[in-house]
């Protein structure tokens, strides 16, 4: 009987000094933070994401009104401020000649031959008019700025609506009267702010807009024009010897073989939209 007193006393004791091990041993605090912080982040970064969807979403609702369609061939006749004029197209000039454009930045009339680069194309330096025209024919959106007025987290913006865009194109334009100006073939709207929600209107509605450009299927990519090195932009007024708005050499042919022939486009009259 002892014996067994014993035994079951040890087995006891075994129990106790086991269970006050247990209760001795840490809990996990290093491994439980890291669990929670990697559950945090997760929860952010899918939280990031999902907001990110939601406002493209939105904004892609917003500008949903501004998508050209056969019923509303122009959606940019609703933007206030937009001023639209109609221009012969197919007229082209030398690379030595100056035109003397009737508005400033232009937005139609006689045009080089050589189109600038509008495949998205950031110029950080002020580009010769009559290259800048010609994409505009294409379909094209050139936005230029004041570069007195626009800099740092403002032309960031805009660059970000222009770099890498198809038919898109941003400069700097010196002597601007308004801090920022977009232009596509026959509409222009100039504007104060890089926050001006009619910025992205204005792109939606003309950008390639089948209805109110006219070379339809025209391309953007310029082979012969040296995007590093463009021709300059050259501020002073043409003098006598510049192609008038009329004038001009009717070819029919672009300097790229790749874009098809250019068609005709009325003669030019001046509207604005309030």
């Amino acid at each position: 009987m002892t014996s067994g007193k014993k035994t079951k006393a040890a087995r006891s004791s075994v129990a106790a000094a086991r269970s006050s091990v247990v209760a001795k041993k840490p809990k996990p605090w290093g491994t439980i933070i890291a669990v929670v912080a990697v559950l945090a982040l997760a929860g952010t970064v899918f939280g990031y994401a999902y907001s990110q969807i939601a406002d493209r979403n939105a904004k892609e609702q917003a500008l949903a009104k501004w998508n050209p369609t056969e019923e509303n061939k122009d959606p940019s006749d609703q933007i206030p401020g937009v001023v639209k004029v109609e221009y012969e197209a197919s007229k082209h000039v030398d690379a030595t000649q100056r035109v003397a454009y009737d508005q400033s930045p232009p937005f139609g009339g006689p045009h080089d031959n050589v189109w600038a680069d509008c495949t998205g194309t950031v110029y950080d330096k002020a580009v010769r008019n009559e290259n800048m025209v010609h994409p505009l024919e294409h379909g094209a959106v050139w936005i230029a700025y004041n570069p007195d007025q626009i800099t740092g987290e403002a032309l960031d913006k805009l660059k970000a609506r222009a770099e890498g865009q198809p038919f898109t194109m941003l400069s700097p334009y010196p002597g601007l009267d308004k801090p920022i100006s977009l232009q596509s073939w026959g509409h222009q709207l100039k504007l104060e702010s890089a926050d001006d929600e009619r910025i992205d209107q204005f792109i939606q509605s003309l950008r390639r807009n089948q209805y109110t450009y006219p070379e339809v299927g025209a391309t953007c990519d310029a082979t012969q024009f040296d995007v590093t090195n463009p021709p300059p932009f050259v501020a002073e007024a043409p003098g006598a010897d510049a192609v008038p708005m009329d004038g001009g050499k009717t070819d029919g042919t672009e300097t790229d073989p790749s874009a098809p022939a250019a068609t005709d486009a009325p003669a030019a009259t001046t509207t604005a939209s309030s």
